[in-house]
């Protein structure tokens, strides 16, 4: 997928046995196809285990795809989180989906501190621009989330890692009414991803980070 756009999303964790993130990646990918301009458009769902960097986003990165747009649920979030940037460690607490517990404190032991996404505050400003009431975050936790993002960020292209909130539970559907339906937060925020996903590869062109 050379000179591509890339949407990574995570698959079930304990806890989470339903993942918005690759719900809202699948939908941002259908979405982002005809706004960037005839680039090709990968979708992958990681799995939520350590070992998915080297088996799965490693070689999605090895394609050079020209912009990266990740999402990850946070589940104690209540607001759309923008990730300012990674930070190079890991928890030794928690296990990941297969149980794993981070080999060490670093996910780089040679690496910077952290490595900061230039798109960040372009991201921000576009999705409040689409009603999306987004904060910056400059910690991305200690968890897969992180972990995939300081990876990414190593390659050089316009990568950003946005962290929804859990959606909440499930109500009793309406009654049918002759009204014409409100666009879903879901679909809101997909649209609004896609508009970041668009402006990535507008970036990329331009010769930005």
């Amino acid at each position: 997928m050379p000179g591509g756009l890339l949407i990574t999303g995570f698959g079930p964790f304990p806890g989470v046995p339903r993942n918005p993130s690759a719900t809202l990646a699948r939908r941002i990918g259908v979405l982002a196809r005809p706004k960037v301009g005839g680039a090709p458009v990968r979708v992958l769902i990681l799995r939520t285990t350590y070992a998915a960097i080297p088996a799965m986003l490693e070689p999605a990165l090895a394609e050079a795809p020209s912009a990266i747009l990740m999402l990850g649920v946070a589940s104690r979030a209540r607001r759309v989180r923008v990730e300012i940037q990674g930070r190079n460690r890991t928890s030794r607490l928690f296990p990941d989906a297969s149980g794993r517990i981070a080999a060490r404190s670093t996910l780089e032991p040679d690496g910077p501190a952290a490595r900061r996404s230039p798109a960040a505050p372009f991201a921000l400003a576009s999705l409040r621009r689409s009603g999306i009431a987004a904060i910056p975050s400059r910690d991305a936790g200690r968890y897969l989330c992180n972990a995939t993002y300081f990876r990414a960020l190593r390659e050089g292209p316009p990568t950003l890692f946005v962290h929804i909130p859990l959606p909440p539970r499930t109500r009793r559907p309406a009654k049918a009414s002759a009204r014409p339906q409100r666009q879903t937060f879901a679909e809101t925020l997909a649209r609004a991803c896609a508009e970041v996903a668009r402006g990535l590869v507008v970036r990329s062109r331009a010769g930005g980070r």
